[in-house]
């Protein structure tokens, strides 16, 4: 299951988590929990959505699945979010990559 491998470490990083603290949260030794970082093994349900809820995101997105129209959103979320930055002075870009830092901060947070 590359797709759930690839997503659990980039969700982790995202909030800032160590695979060690996302086992912990999630109530998994960090040998179970490494094997599904690394592919090697694929968790359960039960498993899944407890991970999933640690990582404040559905097991649809760490799995990869997505309905058309929640991509298309995103996707233009993005985009929109780009084209906003390319027209931004640096000093506020800048302001903005702090903001964003902080958003994510407050979720990894409050995940804890």
């Amino acid at each position: 299951m590359e797709p759930l491998a690839t997503n659990l470490r980039k969700q982790a990083r995202l909030l800032g988590l160590s695979n060690a603290e996302v086992a912990r949260r999630a109530g998994l030794t960090d040998r179970r929990y490494g094997n599904y970082v690394t592919g090697d093994r694929e968790p359960d349900l039960a498993t899944l959505l407890r991970i999933s809820d640690t990582l404040q995101t559905t097991p649809n997105d760490l799995l990869g699945v997505q309905q058309a129209g929640q991509q298309d959103a995103k996707e233009g979320q993005l985009r929109r979010l780009s084209e906003i930055a390319g027209a931004m002075r640096p000093g506020d870009l800048q302001l903005l990559i702090i903001q964003a830092e902080a958003i994510v901060a407050a979720r990894a947070a409050d995940a804890g």
